[in-house]
C-alpha cells in the first residue's frame, strides 16, 4: 500500500480552537508526524468544548469530541511556553522538524524568541505559517478576531438574511475551517517549492483573506461600476434570480433550485405553465431576478401539488434541473452517500465512545482515508516524543516535569513515566 504523501516530514502545530488545528490534522492525515504542542496548564482551549465524557471514572479528563475532531492523529506535547526550558524545547524540536504551524495573535512569538527570524537561524529551511485574523501587518493586525469577526469585515455578512430585516450571522465557523484547507495547501506547495530549492519561507493565511476570497461575482462589478451597484441582501433567493433559491414545500420541509438562465424552458416545461414562456415578468433572466418574489410563489404553489418533496424533486431532476432538499444536520448524516465515502466518519474514543465526525476533504487515488484514528490525551506523548525527537533521558524529562515545564493529564500511563 502506497504511504501517505506527506510521510517523513515533521510538523510543530502550535495552535489552538480551528483555523491552525485544521490545517495540522490535515497534514497530519495525508502523512506528517504532527506534534501538537499546548500551553500549559490546560492546553488547547478547545478541549473544554463540544462534548466531555459522560462516564463519573473520566471525570475530569482533557479529552472532548470537539478537541478529537480537529486533533486527531497528532501526538501531544503539553508544556509552558513562557518557562525559558519551555520555550528551548520548542527550538530543539524546529531544528528537527520540516514545518511550524501557529495561529497566537501577532508579536506573541516574537516576545517568546519563537519569530520566523527567530526559527530561521536554528533552521534555515524551516517553514513557518502563521494564521491569524487579519495578518501580520496591517491596520487591523493587531485587532482580537475570530471568524464571526472576519465574516463582518469581509463583507460577508452584510449580504446574509432576508432584504427588510438585519444582517444574519452564519453560525458556522466556516472560515477557519476553510483558512486551515487553505493554509494546509500553502504549505504543501512551499514543502514543494523547498525540494525544488532548499528555500523555507514564512506563509500568513487569515481569516479575513479567507472570507474575502469567497466574494465569486460582486467585487469585480462594484470596482467596475462603483456606487451603481450595489448587492443587498436577498435572503431565500439568490439575487440573479435563475430561479436559483430555497422554496417551501410544507410544514419544514424545503427543497433548493439551481437554475441557470438556459435552464429557463426546462424550468416551464417542469411547471406545465407555457404561458410563462411569453410572460414579460419571465422574459429574461434580468426580468426573472426583477420578480423574483412573483417566480418564487409560482414555484411553491407548484410544490403543494405534490404528494412528496420526494416526489417535486424527482420531477425536477427529470428535467436535469439541479435541485436538492434542504436537509437538517442529522438528515445529511444519514446519508448513504456520506457514510460510503467517509464524508462522514465514525470515531470511537476511549472516554468518549463512538460519534461521528467529519472525513478529509479530498480523496486521492494512491492512498485510502485512514480508519482507527485517535487523539491524545493533554501531553500524552511528552515522553515519546522528547525521547524519540530530541533523544532526552528520562531524568532530564523527570526534570522538566519537577520544575512544572511539562504538564500531562493524570490519566495518561504511568508506566511511560520517567
Amino acid at each position: 500500500m502506497t504511504r501517505p504523501m506527506l510521510t517523513g516530514y515533521r510538523v510543530l502545530d502550535l495552535s489552538q480552537f480551528v483555523a491552525g488545528p485544521t490545517c495540522g490534522r490535515i497534514l497530519a492525515e495525508l502523512g506528517a508526524e504532527v506534534i501538537k504542542i499546548e500551553l500549559a496548564p490546560a492546553g488547547d482551549r478547545s478541549r473544554a468544548q463540544g462534548v466531555k465524557p459522560q462516564e463519573a471514572r473520566f471525570a475530569g479528563s482533557s479529552q472532548s469530541s470537539y478537541f478529537v475532531q480537529h486533533n486527531h492523529s497528532k501526538r501531544c506535547v503539553a508544556l509552558d511556553l513562557k518557562h525559558p526550558r519551555g520555550a528551548e524545547l520548542v527550538r530543539s524540536l524546529v531544528a528537527r522538524s520540516d514545518v511550524v504551524v501557529e495561529n497566537f495573535a501577532p508579536g506573541v512569538m516574537a516576545r517568546a524568541g519563537l519569530a520566523y527570524a527567530d526559527l530561521q537561524k536554528v533552521n534555515p529551511r524551516i517553514i513557518m505559517c502563521s494564521i491569524s485574523f487579519a495578518g501580520q501587518s496591517g491596520p487591523l493586525s493587531h485587532k482580537p478576531g475570530y471568524d464571526y469577526v472576519a465574516q463582518a469585515y469581509a463583507g460577508i455578512t452584510g449580504l446574509v438574511g432576508e432584504p427588510e430585516q438585519s444582517p444574519a450571522m452564519i453560525s458556522m465557523a466556516l472560515g477557519d475551517v476553510a483558512t486551515g484547507v487553505s493554509a494546509a495547501m500553502a504549505v504543501a506547495v512551499a514543502l514543494l517549492h523547498r525540494e525544488r530549492t532548499g528555500e523555507g519561507q514564512h506563509i500568513e493565511s487569515t481569516l479575513i483573506d479567507t472570507y474575502f476570497h469567497m466574494h465569486e461575482v460582486n467585487v469585480p462589478r462594484i470596482g467596475l461600476r462603483g456606487g451603481a451597484y450595489v448587492p443587498r441582501r436577498t435572503g431565500s433567493q439568490h439575487p440573479d434570480g435563475g430561479p436559483t433559491g430555497i422554496f417551501h414545500y410544507r410544514d419544514d420541509e424545503y427543497i433548493t433550485i439551481v437554475a441557470l438562465p438556459h435552464q429557463w424552458p426546462q424550468i416551464v416545461k417542469v411547471l406545465g405553465e407555457p404561458a410563462l414562456a411569453d410572460d414579460p415578468r419571465f422574459k429574461t433572466a434580468r426580468d426573472r431576478r426583477a420578480n423574483n418574489a412573483a417566480l418564487k410563489d409560482i414555484i411553491e404553489r407548484w410544490l403543494k401539488e405534490f404528494p412528496s418533496r420526494d416526489s417535486a424533486l424527482q420531477a425536477l431532476e427529470q428535467e436535469r434541473i439541479p435541485c436538492a432538499p434542504v436537509l437538517t444536520l442529522k438528515e445529511a448524516m444519514a446519508l448513504p452517500h456520506l457514510r460510503e465515502r467517509g464524508t462522514v466518519r465514525r470515531v470511537n474514543d476511549p472516554r468518549l465512545g463512538e460519534f461521528d465526525i467529519p472525513g478529509p476533504p479530498a480523496r486521492f487515488s494512491r492512498w485510502p482515508v485512514p480508519t482507527g484514528i485517535e487523539a491524545g490525551l493533554l501531553g500524552e506523548h511528552n515522553e515519546a516524543v522528547l525521547r524519540d525527537v530530541l533523544g532526552m533521558s528520562d531524568a532530564a524529562i523527570a526534570g522538566l516535569y519537577a520544575d512544572k515545564v511539562l504538564v500531562h493529564d493524570p490519566a495518561c500511563e504511568q508506566a511511560d513515566r520517567p
